[in-house]
């Protein structure tokens, strides 16, 4: 039982995490209202959290791979909950904006190392599967259950619980971490990591969300954002020769050499950042356009969450065994080009029983797509480097959503000034700015599908031998230059 054990404390933390994501969206309006946030500064109570997580998951995967993955995911859960605190008793928009960028420095160091302890958890292909499974009905679900959360939350309390909601979940999963959760023992040879390449992949992962974030307040052509592109990519690149060239890299190249890490992750990529457009972009449509409130908006969804948990928990594993990753991650893609498809079509006044469920129903996809998806992921991965495929599946996952919420919403938003100075009514012109965004995403979908049906295989079973000694005592890492 313990594994199972360790896997419900790993989506207790990941639940705790993707909760908090969705509750911050649905508050935005009451927090900006207590403590006097500027329209520009309220988009950091946002932002803050997705550089501060975008740019350390990399890091934070490969420490968690020198040091003890369980020591990261401790400190990492220790300090999202302390942030928590801190960002519920915030009287000032400067606090509140510290607090969650300190929220998303935990959850990089938790979510980093997550995969990777599960993986090493669960060797047996089937049982694999459904660990992978119900981690990422976790994941799928959090969202959804967080829409309806935090509209409950914010009217009948305050926007301070969304916070305070994270603290007797955190204090939980750290007390049941600690016995469940297998010993610290670092997997990675050598102790050390790269001073030098950890610098350079920070600051270019950070300065490129930066830049991304920013789109809407600056432009997309502007001087800002391009100049910060380039310097972001001139940082990435010397951070992939440094590794190239180092005596002991922090990511390894040979992860990449791998046609199922590669592969899956940019297909997470693509698909993330389509998928923006359905989780974000469809819910402001039933607000805007619909006029529903916070809690009908997250009812709404909840069919959503239902059917992913379905599909994701009951399903996912014996089709996978039966078919594949591949196949059932083909599937997955192809329900999904199917959800943005009509929505693309969906009316200024529409029926939710006739447009919008059938949308719902389809969204089974994800439940195919994302645990095959992420077994791929992390089957291409050594033992020894599976805090590092960890923490760069959760990267790409970041980077795809900031490109996702740049991209997409600029088109809605652009589609929809135009429509609205040709005199288009104002609910008129929002739907079309959310039909090219959603039309956009399932293009996005159809590159998914087709660099998955190209690069990826499914993984073959590994030859079963005499299991492995033990690793050795525990050694201490050191950043090196």
């Amino acid at each position: 039982m313990r594994p199972w054990t360790a896997l419900g404390v790993l989506a207790t933390a990941l639940l705790m995490t993707v909760l908090d994501g969705s509750i911050v969206t649905v508050a935005m309006p009451a927090i900006q209202a207590d403590l006097g946030f500027t329209p520009t500064g309220l988009s950091w109570v946002v932002n803050a959290y997705l550089i501060a997580f975008g740019a350390l998951l990399l890091l934070a995967g490969r420490l968690g791979d020198l040091l003890g993955r369980k020591r990261m995911f401790l400190a990492g859960t220790g300090v999202f909950t302390a942030a928590s605190l801190l960002a519920g008793v915030a009287a000032s928009p400067a606090v509140l904006i510290a607090a969650r960028f300190l929220q998303g420095v935990g959850s990089a160091m938790a979510s980093a190392v997550s995969l990777g302890i599960l993986v090493t958890l669960f060797t047996e292909p089937r049982e694999r599967a459904k660990a992978i499974a119900v981690f990422s009905f976790t994941g799928a679900a959090g969202a959804s259950i967080g829409q309806v959360a935090g509209g409950l939350l914010t009217d009948a309390l305050s926007w301070n619980w969304i916070f305070f909601i994270n603290l007797p979940i955190g204090i939980a999963a750290l007390l049941l971490a600690v016995p469940a959760l297998p010993a610290d023992r670092p997997a990675a040879a050598g102790g050390r990591a790269d001073a030098i390449g950890a610098v350079l992949v920070t600051s270019g992962l950070t300065t490129g969300i930066y830049a991304v974030v920013t789109i809407g307040e600056y432009g997309a052509g502007s001087a800002h954002t391009l100049g910060l592109g380039a310097l972001a990519l001139v940082l990435l690149a010397g951070f992939l020769v440094r590794q190239a060239t180092a005596a002991q890299p922090l990511m390894p190249l040979r992860i990449l050499r791998s046609r199922a890490v590669a592969g899956a992750n940019l297909v997470q990529m693509l698909m993330v950042a389509a998928l923006f457009s359905f989780q974000i972009l469809v819910a402001l449509y039933l607000q805007k356009v619909l006029g529903y409130g916070a809690a009908e908006t997250g009812l709404a969804m909840l069919p959503a969450a239902a059917v992913i948990g379905v599909v994701s928990l009951g399903l996912s594993a014996r089709l996978i065994a039966r078919f594949g990753e591949r196949n059932v991650l083909l599937t997955g893609l192809v329900l999904l080009v199917g959800v943005l498809g009509l929505l693309a079509r969906v009316p200024v006044r529409a029926s939710y029983a006739v447009d919008l469920l059938p949308v719902m129903l389809l969204a089974a996809g994800f439940g195919l797509a994302l645990p095959a998806l992420t077994g791929l992921a992390m089957s291409g991965a050594r033992e020894a480097d599976a805090g590092l495929a960890s923490g760069l599946f959760n990267t790409t996952q970041q980077i795809g959503m900031a490109l996702g919420v740049a991209v997409l919403s600029t088109l809605a938003a652009s589609r929809t000034e135009s429509l609205a100075a040709a005199g288009r009514p104002a609910a008129e012109a929002l739907t079309g700015g959310y039909h090219l965004a959603f039309a956009v995403g399932a293009g996005l979908l159809v590159a998914a599908f087709a660099v998955a049906f190209t690069l990826l295989r499914n993984p073959q079973p590994k030859p079963k031998g005499k299991p492995q000694k033990p690793a050795g005592q525990p050694h201490r890492a050191r950043l090196t230059v």
